[in-house]
């Protein structure tokens, strides 16, 4: 199985806490937040802005011991059906693994922890839970969302818990 890609930073010192990275992005979303920094990837197939799961293993064997890590973001990675398969193959080329998500699916980061195939985890919290499908523009199972977090806040591995503000949907309180 194959991951879609919809670009690549090839370098970064701000994406991967205390590590040099690349940031591969995902094609794909199953959310529609208005305040979406990637809308153009929100679509999965986009076939403008595809790049080859082949030539991104490729690039990052060059990058053998210049980069100590690999960011998977989106869109939403755990969309993507072949995610365990890549980490795997991120992890065998010598690299960590920081996955950004939105947390809305719980089984594939189960699978990934229990694989051990991520080192780091940024989870994106969009808003409080009764608030959830205002601020994604989808209906949300928020129990999915909770469940996520209880997983990552149990879990061996650094984790960020993050939220955007946007004045105008959140609020202070």
């Amino acid at each position: 199985m194959t991951i879609l890609f919809g670009g690549m930073q090839k370098f970064s010192l701000c994406d991967y806490p205390g590590k040099t990275a690349a940031v591969l992005f995902t094609q794909g979303c199953n959310f529609r937040c208005p305040f979406c920094h990637n809308g153009f990837l929100l679509v999965s197939g986009n076939q403008g802005n595809q790049l080859r799961e082949k030539d991104i293993l490729a690039f990052l064997e060059k990058r053998s011991g210049l980069l100590e890590g690999v960011v998977i973001s989106g869109g939403e990675p755990t969309l993507q059906p072949g995610l365990t398969d890549f980490c795997y193959q991120v992890r065998e080329r010598g690299f960590q693994v920081k996955l950004d998500t939105n947390g809305s699916r719980p089984e594939v980061l189960d699978r990934l922890l229990d694989a051990a195939l991520v080192d780091f985890v940024a989870m994106d919290i969009k808003a409080p839970l009764a608030r959830y499908s205002v601020l994604t523009g989808t209906p949300v199972d928020t129990a999915r969302i909770r469940r996520s977090i209880e997983l990552l806040s149990d879990s061996d591995i650094p984790v960020l818990f993050r939220t955007t503000w946007v004045d105008g949907l959140h609020r202070p309180e």
